[in-house]
């Protein structure tokens, strides 16, 4: 009896080990279809961020593109968002497809401004007359569609600059210049800013801290535009009362009307830093480094010394072979300068100048100078480079250059790499 029982127990005992064995090896080879990944994280109302896809870039090489207001202009168009949209998705789209890394966007071509501000007028580039509100936020949208596609954006500003040449034809009521003659100074070239007064230094600075404090935004650039002029009735009334105020202790004109930019460079530092430490500031200036001084831009002060700029990317316009100043020469001139440890440089090429008899006609007999300028900036440890500007990107006389410099920038042991 005992025996049937131990015999019952060895085969229900095995049964069961059969099964489980079965039960696991089922489990094991059964597919997952369609798995869906659940976010834990808390939900917010804020879009979705591209914090990685920054991160990314911020670690690679400058590969930048200028996008100039006119290649923002709404003329031509209906002026609506929808259009806007579709103008601006052309632009990321095609800056991604290239290669690029980063967009560079005038936003405040005259005083005026490309997104929603308390202090500087609506553009007329957008709705067609300045101080008219085109309905809708143009750099809210640029933020958005940047960050989407992986690009990084960085808002260019034209610090002093009312109106050129007439553009625009009508300053709005609501002009900072309009409200208040004394901020700026006519001259035959247009109407800008002084920038001797405190007053416009504050302006300045608070509407560079208008766009950090409000938009998404990863870098501020200003342009080459400082003093217009080298005239020395353009501030007098402001160096005479200068001079009196500090006896004999006195600057130079040249020295002082540098100390009135530095102020203003030293002062947008602060804003963008205190404002989000992740966001840069930096300048593209003219690429002959002795032009600065004539229109009062300390370049080899905002190098050298820490509290001005985070990059500074000099304008080299220049073909390989140009007569008064070659690229090379440009590119080993700027690497002469004394650079503090955390200052990045990069390189401004001229797309625009691409298969033009610019420079003497120099750049008409070569189709790789871009490329070619590419590599020798990166040869020279820059880190990285900007081209001007998305229009060269579809001149026919720019074709062959500009197909050359995307093969060069997109081969597989780039010189990043």
């Amino acid at each position: 009896m005992k025996t049937k029982i131990y015999l019952t127990m060895i085969i229900v005992a095995l049964f069961a080990t059969v099964m489980a064995l079965n039960y696991f090896e089922n489990l094991q080879t059964v597919p997952v279809i369609n798995t869906v990944k659940i976010n834990t994280e808390p939900q917010t109302t804020a879009p979705p961020t591209t914090t990685a896809t920054k991160k990314q870039s911020k670690n690679a090489n400058m590969k930048g593109l200028w996008v100039t207001y006119m290649e923002l202009d709404m003329s031509g168009t209906d002026r609506s968002y929808t259009e806007f949209k579709k103008k601006f998705d052309r632009i990321a789209d095609d800056a991604v497809e290239f290669g690029f890394n980063t967009l560079i966007v005038q936003v405040r071509p005259f005083s005026d401004a490309l997104y929603k501000s308390k202090l500087f007028p609506s553009s007329h580039i957008l709705s067609g007359t300045q101080g008219v509100d085109c309905g809708y936020d143009a750099l809210n949208y640029m933020c958005s569609k940047c960050h989407k596609s992986g690009l990084e954006i960085q808002a260019w500003i034209n610090p002093y600059r009312i109106s050129t040449n007439n553009t625009p034809s009508v300053l709005s009521t609501d002009n900072p210049y309009e409200k208040d003659k004394s901020l700026g100074k006519k001259i035959e070239s247009g109407i800008f800013l002084n920038p001797a007064l405190k007053k416009v230094q504050q302006l300045i600075s608070d509407g560079v801290k208008e766009i950090t404090d409000n938009y998404d935004i990863d870098g501020i650039q200003f342009d080459d535009y400082f003093y217009p002029t080298s005239d020395k009735s353009f501030d007098k009334t402001e160096y005479t009362n200068y001079t009196k105020a500090q006896k004999n202790k006195s600057l130079s004109l040249s020295d002082w009307r540098k100390e009135n930019v530095n102020k203003l460079i030293r002062s947008v530092y602060k804003v963008v830093h205190s404002s989000n430490k992740n966001i840069v500031f930096g300048i593209s200036p003219q690429g002959n480094i002795k032009n600065n001084s004539k229109i009062y831009a300390d370049v080899k002060n905002w190098c050298s010394k820490s509290g001005y700029i985070d990059y500074i990317c000099p304008q080299l316009y220049y073909s390989l072979d140009n007569p008064a100043l070659a690229y090379e020469d440009a590119v080993d001139s700027w690497n002469k300068i004394k650079k503090n440890k955390n200052l990045k440089i990069y390189s401004g090429l001229a797309g625009y100048k691409a298969g033009t008899d610019s420079d003497e006609g120099t750049w008409e007999d070569f189709n790789d100078i871009l490329s070619k300028e590419y590599k020798i900036s990166f040869e020279k440890k820059y880190d990285g480079f900007m081209l001007y500007s998305y229009a060269s990107m579809s001149e026919k006389s720019a074709k062959k250059e500009i197909a050359n410099l995307k093969k060069t920038m997109n081969q597989t042991n780039s010189p990043e790499q």
